[in-house]
């Protein structure tokens, strides 16, 4: 089998304590024809010299450091890296995930046996901080093969208006695709670079999709797309309709209708907004609070009548600048949850 060069992509920000399993991991591979390309957006904490004591020990791993940008510029730090790049292959691994040994070993001979395969991707753990425990792998049975595998071409293109369920982690892309698309793309002042990159790729080729576990990612509260929800799902919206827009000819030809985007995400933000608000009530963020319990009761019509009740509810509790958490234990629940 050949075993062409691929290049990995990590970027990284405060992972000190992550840094070196996500390396080591990349070291214990069974695949060795590659290159690790990390990129510290000026952390705060160790995370570079972490990196450092490897780079030094293996000349596959590069080492570049920046001032901080962010990650709403974060395709900015996977293009820079990208434009650092040798690979004929192009996979991603962030500086706090970790990938399994024989991750590399089970894609690249899928890549080379089909030029007409421009994504190969796998399932993947979501896993504790201290991956001490994994938890469901992301869901995919109830997905036709042919959308997993974007056969024919396109046939992905549907469900990523609305969903990514391909792991960022999975994921090993031609590089010729990615040159073809501008490299990584970032639009709507979203926080990521993968599904706006997939939505491209799925009109481009096929997919190959490994039907088992290759890597773990770490789940913890303060990621962003636990602190950004109401912002993530609104960057959706646009990125979801200007996807449909650019491709309606093919939507048409399917018979899907824009009206059904907006029924979707009007739902989402409804629940999006009340649960946005909640969190914030419980912190005593009262004036924000009422922002967003208001914007859920009084936008996106009659969709999600019961979450719009709880805004109403929210609402009191905001006018009385009252304690949820106590409203709660007098009705018995432990918490205020979701």
């Amino acid at each position: 089998m050949n075993s062409p060069l691929v290049s990995i992509i990590t970027p990284t920000y405060n992972h000190q304590k992550f840094i070196a399993d996500c390396i080591n991991s990349v070291l214990n591979q069974t695949y060795q024809n590659w290159e690790m390309i990390i990129v510290d957006d000026g952390s705060t904490d160790n995370t570079y010299q972490e990196a450092k004591l490897f780079a030094e020990k293996d000349e596959r791993i590069q080492l570049y450091t920046q001032k901080n940008i962010g990650i709403f510029r974060l395709a900015e730090t996977y293009n820079f890296a990208f434009s650092k790049s040798k690979g004929k292959y192009i996979a991603v691994l962030e500086g706090d995930d970790v990938w399994l040994p024989e991750k590399l070993t089970l894609q690249i001979p899928t890549l080379e046996d089909d030029d007409s395969i421009v994504l190969s991707w796998g399932r993947a753990f979501s896993s504790t901080i201290d991956l001490a425990k994994d938890f469901n792998m992301n869901l995919l049975i109830d997905r036709d093969y042919n959308i997993l595998s974007n056969t024919p071409v396109k046939s992905a293109s549907k469900d990523f208006l609305f969903i990514n369920f391909i792991p960022a982690l999975t994921v090993v892309v031609r590089r010729s695709s990615l040159e073809s698309t501008g490299g990584f793309i970032q639009n709507f002042n979203l926080p990521l670079v993968d599904l706006p990159t997939w939505q491209q790729f799925s009109l481009l080729g096929k997919f190959s999709f490994i039907d088992q576990p290759l890597g773990k990612w770490r789940i913890y509260p303060t990621q962003v797309t636990k602190t950004y929800t109401v912002e993530i799902t609104e960057g959706f919206y646009q990125l979801a309709l200007s996807f449909y827009g650019q491709n309606k000819t093919y939507f048409d030809s399917i018979n899907f209708q824009e009206s059904e985007l907006h029924k979707f995400y009007e739902k989402k933000l409804v629940i999006c907004y009340s649960r946005s608000a909640r969190y914030k009530l419980i912190r005593k963020d009262f004036t924000g609070a009422r922002k967003d319990y208001l914007t859920s009761i009084l936008n996106f019509g009659i969709k999600e009548p019961v979450w719009k009740l709880r805004s109403v509810i929210g609402l009191v509790f905001c006018f009385f600048k009252s304690d949820i958490e106590t409203f709660t234990k007098i009705i018995g629940r432990k918490s205020y949850k979701p």
